[in-house]
């Protein structure tokens, strides 16, 4: 270990081989850092966080810092990284809350930019990347490979499904389908996300399927849930519609992000 003479860290702490600490950095109590963690310095670690391996942390983030919320009376609330993180300046990641989950959870292979927020009891993927101060509120979910563009905000309790990608300044107020593409003030379902998806590895069959069921899922006939039934039947074979079917049944705490509105 390499801890910089200036730094703080608490006795509870428990740091593992490899980890890097630098100037005046703190690394508070119940805090866990795996191996090959790098911090720099002026970062605060605030409490009962644990950080996974090859995480390297920038100056002056706070991580662990105490949820934003007006009931929270410090009662023993958790943050968990996952690995290979990137966390760039002036982030802020807050622990959960009694009345939620008790946990904030962020994946790993993450690229959070300069300024970006988790608020409180968060779920976030995997491979995700946050812009410059993207925001998320309290309790929302995002799921594996989204990426949020500089200055967007999810809404608390807000979902944002695997795959989708939203614009720079979108206030995203309503639920976003995986693969979908949502931009605009506030946020309107736009598409796919093609470029998500031929990066993925999906070819043009593939993605015209996608395409077909797109447009009979929110362009067809009918009432939207008999569409989401009969794109459910008629594109059973493919799992990212089928994933799409599940996240617009599954009973979500905010409205659904649609094409127009």
């Amino acid at each position: 270990m390499a801890i910089h003479p200036t730094a703080q860290v608490d006795p509870g702490a428990r740091l593992a081989e490899g980890v890097e600490i630098g100037p005046w950095t703190i690394v508070g109590p119940n805090v866990v850092l795996a191996q090959g963690v790098r911090v720099a310095g002026h970062v605060v670690i605030q409490q009962d966080t644990t950080v996974g391996a090859g995480t390297t942390i920038h100056p002056f983030c706070v991580i662990g810092g105490d949820p934003q919320h007006g009931g929270y009376k410090g009662e023993p609330v958790a943050l968990e990284i996952g690995e290979n993180n990137t966390i760039r300046e002036h982030c802020t990641f807050n622990r959960g809350t009694p009345g939620d989950r008790k946990l904030t959870t962020i994946g790993s292979n993450g690229l959070f930019m300069t300024g970006a927020h988790v608020g409180h009891d968060c779920v976030v993927g995997s491979h995700v990347t946050f812009a410059n101060h993207a925001t998320l509120g309290g309790h929302a979910r995002v799921g594996d490979r989204v990426f949020l563009g500089g200055l967007a905000a999810v809404h608390q309790f807000g979902r944002v499904g695997q795959g989708a990608i939203i614009g720079g300044l979108a206030a995203v107020t309503r639920d976003v389908i995986p693969y979908g593409s949502a931009w605009g003030n506030h946020a309107r379902l736009h598409g796919l996300n093609l470029i998500g998806l031929k990066r993925k590895g999906y070819g043009k069959d593939a993605v015209r399927r996608l395409m077909a069921a797109w447009r009979a899922l929110f362009e067809g006939e009918g009432t939207f849930s008999d569409r989401v039934d009969g794109v459910a039947a008629d594109y059973a074979d493919l799992p990212e519609i089928m994933e799409i079917v599940a996240f617009i049944r599954e009973d979500g705490k905010r409205p659904l992000c649609l094409p127009g509105e």
